[in-house]
């Protein structure tokens, strides 16, 4: 429902959005260019009662900022709630020491796509073996698939707790709603409804602040790192790299650059590749912009759960609604509701990128046509992935397996499956022959191997301390 009446909404917007057309769409016809910097703007400035400077920036952002968000869905939000709960405030300084590495993936993966004008699976096909394309590809939707069921059931799970109504009801119709929006509606609404519902996760900063945190404690776990050695900690610790720096992002930044420069016209290969160091340096404020707010909202998660929970002795809670009803005493209603609110606008965004980011790479590694810009009857087999991603995402909460368990584990299935494919990422953007003269510089390159050495020493420590 709610997508819906946004997508309606976005429509009868002031600057009117042409119907489809039979084929892919330009923005000539009801888009303003961006003057400085000549990317098309996905979304209105916005609402005049914001201070202009904040409407010109808010408006120049796109799919950093977007990715970015999507990387706080509900796995991630239950990973952040279940770390708060543990182990109080001590793993805060994970938000500082992961936002560089989250940057720098990110970053490489958005360079790639404006440079080839292809997504990530368009340039794994171009450039290495078919083993390696399907390989990516089927780690891709494994993770994706475990990750929709979770946060399907999730989302199912907070809005049964709000409203009274059985989960059961409440999983296939935010999955049919999810579905309908993306296969329905343009890719220009689906880009402006998406950066409106980045606002909702300022939700868990305002519930931050409602939990009354001891702020001596919050400053000095900020700054000082703890680590544990013990299988409990380094799973943590897994599940929130692993839901921070997540695979499905990967493939979904570099094709969203993609869909960028085709509304702006450029509709093949070689219209859009290249890219200029204005245009470089525009997408990095962007991708900087949201990798920055995406750590913001994850310190803010674990802040709330740690002032809440772990100070009154409620340490084993397992999933964001636990998280939700513990607020209620503790915190009031005002922390409760903005907690699970928070959590439902998360998942109707997390989902569709979910679902989005398989159907990039299915169809980018068959050769199909499929953008969110096309109808469903000239992408048959990009919307069928989203559908299937679906449907099996919803089998998996009707076939009895815990969605307790599944949002952690989807967290620490990504830790595990995301150091190969930021190894892919970096021999890619490393190659003349695929970047030409925009290689990744020396601290991005850096910085990219840091993020591999770092989770997989993670990954290793985990199967270590297990027991």
């Amino acid at each position: 429902m709610a997508l819906l009446v946004l997508a309606s909404a976005a429509r009868r917007n002031l600057r009117p959005i042409m119907p489809r057309s039979t084929g892919p769409k330009t923005s000539t016809k009801r888009r303003k260019r961006v003057p400085s910097n000549g990317r098309a703007r996905s979304i209105p400035e916005a609402p005049s009662l914001l201070p202009r400077r904040f409407r010109r920036f808010f408006g120049r952002l796109g799919p950093g900022l977007i990715t970015g968000a999507a990387d706080d869905d509900p796995s991630g939000i239950s990973t952040y709630s279940v770390t708060g709960a543990a182990f109080g405030y001590a793993p805060l300084w994970t938000a500082l020491f992961s936002f560089p590495l989250m940057t720098a993936v990110q970053l490489m993966c958005a360079r790639l796509g404006m440079v080839t004008g292809r997504g990530l699976a368009g340039v794994i096909r171009q450039h290495h073996s078919r083993w390696v394309l399907w390989g990516a590809c089927a780690l891709l939707v494994t993770a994706n698939t475990v990750n929709i069921g979770a946060d399907l059931g999730g989302m199912a799970g907070v809005t049964e707790m709000v409203t009274g109504i059985k989960s059961l009801y409440w999983t296939p119709v935010y999955a049919l709603l999810i579905a309908s929006f993306l296969i329905w509606s343009s890719y220009y609404a689906v880009a402006r409804i998406f950066k409106w519902l980045t606002l909702v996760l300022f939700a868990y900063v305002l519930a931050a602040f409602l939990a009354k945190p001891d702020w001596a404690a919050v400053i000095r776990s900020t700054l000082v790192p703890h680590v544990e050695w013990s299988g409990r900690y380094w799973a943590t610790l897994v599940g929130i790299f692993g839901t921070t720096i997540s695979p499905y992002l990967f493939f979904w930044q570099a094709s969203q650059e993609v869909e960028e420069e085709r509304e702006q016209g450029k509709l093949t290969i070689e219209a859009r590749s290249g890219a200029t160091a204005s245009e470089l340096r525009k997408s990095r404020n962007d991708v900087v912009t949201g990798m920055l707010f995406s750590n913001l909202i994850m310190y803010f998660i674990i802040l709330t759960t740690a002032a809440t929970l772990h100070a009154h002795g409620r340490t084993t809670i397992t999933t964001a609604r636990d998280a939700a009803e513990a607020l209620r005493p503790l915190a009031g209603n005002g922390a409760y509701w903005l907690f699970s609110l928070g959590l439902i606008g998360a998942g109707m965004l997390g989902v569709p990128v979910l679902a989005g980011s398989s159907a990039y790479a299915v169809s980018e590694a068959a050769v199909w046509r499929g953008s969110l810009a096309d109808r469903p009857r000239l992408a048959r087999g990009f919307y069928a992935v989203i559908a299937v991603g679906l449907l099996l995402g919803l089998g998996l909460d009707y076939a009895g397996i815990n969605a307790v368990a599944m949002l952690f584990w989807a967290a620490v299935l990504n830790g595990v499956l995301a150091p190969p494919l930021i190894v892919i990422v970096l021999l890619l953007t490393s190659s003349r022959q695929v970047m030409g003269n925009r290689l990744n510089p020396p601290w991005l390159k850096t910085l990219g191997w840091i993020t591999v050495v770092v989770m997989t020493a993670a990954s290793i420590a985990m199967f270590v301390t297990w027991k």
